[in-house]
């Protein structure tokens, strides 16, 4: 690698993190020699974030009102989504899911996986586009980890409809997604090398998430009820892999009941409680510039996947009875998105390094032509510092992070599973913050548990 490429690197890497906008501290001293009117056109640049234009829907979303929300986001779907179908999509099928309009979300997630099943096929032919402006010119084709977990939401839809053989059709088509995952961006990463070879330094990447235990957990629910008992065991085995090779995805115990799901006591009834909470990660533009002396610099624009707090962090079932019990942990969703994103963001890294370059040692050629002309005095010289300043305005103006994401995933799943005498039970799922208030609860009632059948309880406070 040249010195060059070496210095881009280090920059690229250790970058200021942020919103698109521009501050003064976030200036490199370097930029004290841009001219001023350069400067000062910059400066007057927004200095802070645009307000959501999903805020009413995220409003309805964290009170718990989702059929209101999914109206909404419907009656808006012009101006929130435009062209990006496949963020429609994905965002109406989880209200919808949420609202237990269970048919619907079913119809709107399989379009969203046929959609970007088609998406990332355009999005090799529009690479030449993004080479030259940025990523935000190509079709959104999904981050992996909406891919995957749209199949698991699949698959609770159709339990929820009654139809435990497509719900298996759901979980093993996300294994398979989970199987192509690094071969897919294999492709990309040769794309992309076609382009310049310093891309190999960043591409090549690989990802430690070959194995999902929420997909297991379903996996191992819906096998047993169709008492396929050795399929079961089977992902009984994956589940528990998956805590053991994962450390980085999974850095929390496995949930203490996970071992009984297939030791039910004879004549007993198995409740299991699966609780969502939060909501999933979001994208910033993290920018870096890195100046060309006297007066020009590089722009590079890098999507970030920053996870969001949540209100959440405890679940606690509660029976009519008195008896209490804690959900576990079992799959934290935030930290599947970032693993799994770290193969697209060397791909993005790349490319833009390379497009950014291009667009600021452009501006910076012209620039020193102009000046070499003034001091030869041929009359060309005021033209072409005009055509820099314009190529460089252009780089910093065209020059923008993808944050392109959907917003309505969950955050993480608990689970807990509960031998029962089969009968009636009225229970309650609290969701609690971390000094001991309660943020939601969710009551059961009359809920009547079968020794024949799957008893799954689905629960979800996104705060």
């Amino acid at each position: 690698m040249s010195k060059t490429d070496s210095f881009l690197k280090f920059s690229a890497m250790t970058g200021q993190r942020g919103c698109q906008k521009i501050k003064r501290e976030n200036l490199h001293a370097g930029f004290r020699i841009i001219p001023a009117g350069i400067f000062a056109f910059f400066l007057a640049l927004p200095v802070s974030c645009a307000s959501t234009p999903f805020a009413l829907v995220d409003e309805e979303v964290s009170a718990g009102r989702y059929q209101n929300a999914e109206d909404i986001l419907e009656g808006k779907r012009s101006s929130l989504y435009g062209s990006d179908l496949i963020l429609y999509y994905l965002d109406g099928g989880m209200l919808s899911h949420y609202a237990g309009d269970y048919k619907q979300s079913i119809t709107l997630l399989a379009n969203g996986d046929h959609a970007i099943e088609d998406a990332f096929t355009k999005s090799v032919t529009e690479n030449a586009a993004s080479f030259l402006l940025n990523d935000n010119t190509k079709t959104y084709s999904g981050e992996d980890y909406e891919n995957l977990y749209l199949n698991v939401f699949n698959a609770l839809n159709y339990y929820h409809e009654n139809n435990l053989e497509d719900a298996m059709v759901e979980i093993r088509r996300m294994e398979n997604k989970l199987r192509d995952l690094q071969t897919k961006y294999d492709v990309v990463e040769q794309e992309l090398q076609g382009e310049s070879s310093s891309a190999a330094d960043y591409t090549g990447v690989k990802i430690n998430f070959s194995n999902s235990a929420l997909a297991r957990y379903l996996g191992i629910l819906f096998y047993r009820a169709r008492k396929q008992y050795d399929d079961a065991r089977i992902d009984l085995n994956w589940l528990k892999r998956a805590f053991q090779r994962q450390k980085n995805v999974y850095p929390f115990p496995i949930p203490s009941t996970i071992d009984e799901e297939l030791k039910i006591p004879e004549g007993e009834a198995r409740l299991n409680v699966l609780s969502f909470s939060g909501l999933s990660p979001v994208k910033v533009e993290n920018v870096i510039r890195i100046p060309i002396p006297p007066s020009n610099w590089i722009k590079i624009a890098l999507p970030e996947m920053q996870k969001q707090p949540s209100a959440v962090t405890r679940i606690e079932i509660v029976f009519d009875s008195g008896e209490k019990y804690n959900a576990e942990l079992l799959e934290d969703l935030q930290n599947v998105a970032i693993e799994t994103f770290k193969i697209h963001l060397g791909v993005i890294t790349a490319k833009s390094i390379i497009r950014g370059a291009a667009k600021g040692i452009s501006a910076a050629g012209l620039n020193a032509a102009g000046e070499a002309g003034r001091n030869q005095k041929d009359g060309q010289g005021g033209w072409l510092t005009l055509a820099g300043l314009a190529v460089q305005v252009m780089a910093e103006l065209s020059e923008s992070a993808d944050t392109r994401l959907s917003r309505y995933f969950p955050a993480q799943a608990h689970v807990l599973g509960l031998s029962l005498k089969p009968g009636k039970y009225t229970f309650s799922v609290n969701y609690y913050n971390n000094y001991g208030g309660l943020v939601d609860s969710f009551e059961q009632k009359d809920i009547v548990l079968s020794a024949s059948s799957l008893n799954l309880i689905e629960t979800y406070c996104l705060k």
